[in-house]
């Protein structure tokens, strides 16, 4: 996520000639893809506690399909 960051303060700055841009936004893109192939194997790994008339359940965490909270 460092990486990544730095890259983009980095193409937010314009001051890079276009060659080096291209080549960051290359491994931006790839360090994204990287954040979000690990974000989707935790989020398999998560286990919502759902308190029921029958007491406490397990189920599967499916993002978007659940209240955020927010």
């Amino acid at each position: 996520m460092e990486q990544l960051e730095e890259i983009v303060t980095r193409l937010e700055n314009g001051d890079v000639p276009l060659e080096t841009a291209i080549e960051l936004f290359q491994e931006g893109m790839r360090l994204s893809q990287l954040c979000g192939s690990k974000l989707e194997h935790v989020e398999r790994k998560i286990e919502m506690l759902i308190e029921t008339e029958d007491g406490v359940q397990r189920k599967p965490f499916a993002p978007g399909q659940e209240d955020r909270g927010e």
